[in-house]
């Protein structure tokens, strides 16, 4: 049984009132007064490494302590010492699944509890790690290790000064999905972090570059799956016992592509820092995407020209480009108002899920209302899912089930479609961006420009 604090005062009291009604003072009573104390707290932290999982909610003793919590991102929970149930439910399109637990865990106070969900979906699992919280001198870095990343092989993991080869040295250690390293107390300091597959420095699998380790911490180190950009097969996830930081490799990439959704424009180069000798992009022609360009982070200036020339200059923009992420630059409008639309999109993949969106980039519709129903189903009856979507905005990404649907898109307030019905079908895992345009040359009838897994 568990008494909150409040309970407990309650208890004192109700004990002085019993020893003062047994006579008071008599030392004969054979009554002993029993410590009554709170037990210490542990601390709980949740890390959500399953690459193709949804977000999910985080319960303990069925109280939501966590909510809507996405990959690489963690939660930090104080809990009481002793027994406790933690569930991990999924976020599913119209529902939420139990997919860890409820699982039981026995802690000592001041216990650091860390659980993982690792691994795919299908199997995914939890990774539990107890240890007492240490106390770490102000000189120090505590640091332990885990391979959360079911996608990656079996690794040496390189802890060394920047800059240092690796081929002259040994590996701080060697280990597969599940593993774990540690702990190993080290300087304070900067390190650099290098993953490698086991037995061949060459083969690289994460470079952190020179990160700064602060004296005092203790770290829980994960390598897990890199669902953004780039070729390393992890990144870290590095918890503090607080909260949590993301490392990305040295090397990630920020990755553009570009869509000419300009209905009169015609076909155009796009040029990167001015270099018009060897354009970024070459004759771009509506309605085309291009392939992601994997470009370094860093201030950019992008300028759109007809192709084959360098004036005039139809789109002069400053991007800021950061490393991980990945966006998709819209030529849009008419050529006489052309612009930059900018959309940051979404690269990992739920495997529970299909996600959509939509864009309105149609300059001659105006505002839009977007249906999407069962195949065949009238619009008469229902609300649209999007009200009144004026040009150049977007739905974000929907979450759907797998399956077949139609997407009907009309003038705001009418039942009339501008658009469909347009049936598609999703897959679970898949990423859908569908983009609402213009006839080529402008004007009606709006058609589509369809591309990630369209």
């Amino acid at each position: 049984m568990r008494f909150g604090t409040g309970t407990l005062s309650s208890l004192v009291i109700m004990i002085s009132l019993i020893l003062s009604g047994c006579g008071g003072g008599s030392s004969g009573s054979g009554l002993t007064v029993p410590d009554v104390t709170v037990p210490p707290p542990a601390s709980l932290e949740v890390l959500h490494a399953s690459q193709d999982a949804p977000a999910v909610n985080i319960l303990v003793e069925d109280n939501a302590v966590a909510s809507n919590l996405d990959f690489g991102a963690s939660a930090n929970v104080t809990v009481t010492s002793g027994s406790f149930d933690i569930q991990v439910d999924g976020i599913l399109p119209t529902t939420t699944t139990t997919v860890i637990g409820p699982a039981t865990l026995d802690v000592a106070g001041d216990d650091r509890v860390t659980v993982i969900a690792a691994g795919p979906v299908a199997t995914i699992e939890p990774l539990i790690l107890i240890e007492p919280q240490a106390e770490v001198a102000a000189g120090d870095v505590r640091v332990r290790v885990v391979h959360a990343a079911s996608t990656a092989p079996m690794v040496d993991v390189y802890v060394n000064a920047p800059g240092t080869d690796i081929t002259t040295v040994a590996p701080l250690g060697t280990f597969e999905f599940r593993g774990t390293l540690g702990p190993v107390t080290v300087p304070a300091g900067d390190y650099q972090i290098v993953v490698t597959v086991a037995g061949d420095p060459a083969a690289v699998a994460f470079d952190s570059g020179s990160v700064g380790l602060a004296g005092g911490s203790d770290l829980v180190v994960a390598a897990i799956a890199n669902v953004a950009t780039g070729a390393a097969a992890v990144e870290l996830a590095v918890l503090t016992g607080t909260g949590s930081l993301n490392i990305l490799d040295v090397n990630a990439t920020a990755d553009v592509r570009v869509v000419h959704a300009s209905p009169d424009a015609p076909a155009v180069d796009v040029v990167a820092a001015d270099n018009f000798a060897a354009p970024a992009v070459s004759n771009l022609a509506f309605p085309e995407v291009t392939p992601y360009l994997n470009l370094a982070p860093g201030d950019l200036n992008v300028k759109v020209v007809p192709t084959g020339v360098t004036t005039p200059v139809v789109i002069d923009a400053d991007l800021s480009l950061v490393a991980g992420t990945a966006t998709t630059v819209m030529a849009v409008n008419t050529l006489a108002e052309i612009e930059p639309l900018l959309l940051s999109d979404n690269l990992r993949r739920i495997g529970t899920e299909a996600q959509v969106r939509i864009v309105h980039a149609s300059p001659s519709a105006g505002e839009v209302d977007i249906y999407v129903v069962a195949p065949g189903a009238s619009i008469d009856a229902v609300d649209p899912n999007f009200s009144a979507v004026p040009f150049l905005a977007d739905t974000g990404y929907v979450s759907l089930d797998a399956g077949d649907y139609d997407v009907v898109v009309t003038p705001t307030g009418t039942k009339t479609p501008a658009i469909g019905p347009a049936t598609i079908t999703v897959a679970a895992g898949g990423i859908y961006t569908a983009a609402a345009r213009d006839e080529v040359g402008g004007g009606l009838p709006l058609g589509l420009i369809l591309f990630d897994d369209f």
